[in-house]
């Protein structure tokens, strides 16, 4: 018998509020498969199971707010007996692990119920819950549960478009102004976390300004012949060229726990994507350097648009190794981003610009990638990480070999 626990996702999370299961007790479930989510700091969270079973039993109850750790449900292996009803009693009794309180989410502000007119919506009682608290009218939102249901996390996409509250309650009456969600929690998590993070971590700093053009030259190329939605972007080739060169720079990629440093093989690089309502995430792309570029840009994709519409999941966010964070299409030339505990690295690119560049004696025009590296002294040295920015660009010169 396994127990589904609330997962860490993320080390300024302390806690989490189950907000809507999506399984029921008796249903079988497989690795991989959203059972539940969870509101946290950053937003609602899909939460996975990567254990195989059928549901025993559901122990915490929607609307409890829990420590990371705690037992959400018990799921019993295909074959294995049914747990007795005492033990089952004991399990769902089971103490948290002790973590200190964390603060609740940060509330939306109160509106007026906005009643559907017409036939019934399908949704579940978690998001008909949420769209009353906020004003929003289930009928304006499309529907991603069973049968086109809308779940929880629909509601919570939709209030990060922005989307209407729909018509008044009563003559006269007005939908008060709503907030996005969790922005104000979320900033509060932000600033916890990366002041810990000044605080605590010795930052150095380095930049590389890195030769792109047979980059961009190569994706025109690539590109030429390819419909808008299979093109690949600057974006996945230089993803692709941090996860690379990190494989030869162990010591960038990994976690510093309690003041040593723990390495990890795998590389699940961090890609930093801004929310429209406000507010910063990055989940990982898993094994970055091992996908193939094509596979690696639809993921790219894929995690952008479900994390701009408040979709993601926990598998997502516990475990990048390093974070990538660029601004370029914002135009900034370059940026010193803070890294996230407890990570030991975090890389930044600009904006690439036309720059005068001397190539065999000559001055000629190029386009040129600010890079940047703030990375943990205690793990690492400027030696070490100006190699790794120079492996990157070598990496970018050479776009074939990616």
């Amino acid at each position: 018998m396994g127990l589904f626990r609330m997962p860490s996702l993320g080390a300024d999370m302390e806690a989490g509020t189950l907000v809507e299961w999506l399984k029921k007790a008796g249903d079988k479930v497989a690795s991989g498969d959203i059972v539940a989510v969870v509101e946290t700091q950053k937003g609602a969270i899909e939460i996975e199971t990567f254990e195989a079973g059928v549901i025993e039993r559901l122990v915490t109850e929607v609307g409890q707010t829990v420590p990371v750790g705690t037992p959400l449900a018990m799921i019993r292996a295909e074959g294995e007996k049914a747990v007795p009803e005492p033990l089952l009693a004991a399990a769902k009794a089971m103490p948290a692990p002790t973590a200190p309180p964390a603060p609740a989410p940060a509330p939306f502000r109160p509106a007026v119920v906005i009643p559907h007119v017409g036939g019934e919506i399908k949704a579940s009682p978690a998001a008909r819950k949420f769209a009353a608290e906020h004003g929003l009218d289930l009928s304006g939102i499309e529907g991603t549960g069973p049968e086109g249901a809308v779940v929880f996390v629909d509601v919570e996409a939709a209030l990060r478009r922005g989307v209407s509250a729909g018509p008044a309650a009563g003559p006269g009456a007005a939908a008060e102004p709503r907030k996005s969600s969790g922005v104000e929690g979320m900033r509060a998590a932000i600033a916890a976390a990366m002041a810990r993070s000044k605080r605590e971590i010795p930052h150095y700093y380095l930049g590389h300004a890195a030769d792109i053009t047979a980059s961009l030259e190569w994706l025109a190329a690539h590109n030429a012949d390819r419909a808008p939605v299979e093109r690949l972007l600057f974006g996945a080739l230089l993803l692709k060229a941090v996860a690379r060169a990190l494989g030869q720079f162990p010591e960038f990629n990994g976690f510093c726990r309690d003041g040593r440093f723990e390495p990890t093989k795998s590389i699940h690089v961090g890609m930093a994507v801004a929310l429209r309502g406000g507010g910063l995430v990055a989940p990982a792309i898993h094994d970055a350097d091992r996908l193939p570029l094509d596979r690696l840009m639809g993921q790219m994709r894929d995690l952008a648009n479900r994390v701009r519409a408040g979709r993601f999941r926990s598998s997502e966010m516990a475990d990048p190794t390093v974070t990538l964070t660029s601004l370029g299409e914002r135009g900034a030339d370059w940026v010193m981003p803070v890294i996230y505990p407890p990570q030991v690295a975090i890389l930044g690119a600009g904006s690439p610009a036309t720059e005068p560049w001397v190539v065999e004696g000559k001055v000629v025009p190029r386009q040129i990638c600010h890079l940047t590296l703030a990375a943990d002294h205690r793990v690492s040295d400027g030696h070490r990480g100006a190699l790794l920015l120079r492996a990157i660009a070598d990496l970018l010169r050479a776009p074939e070999q990616l």
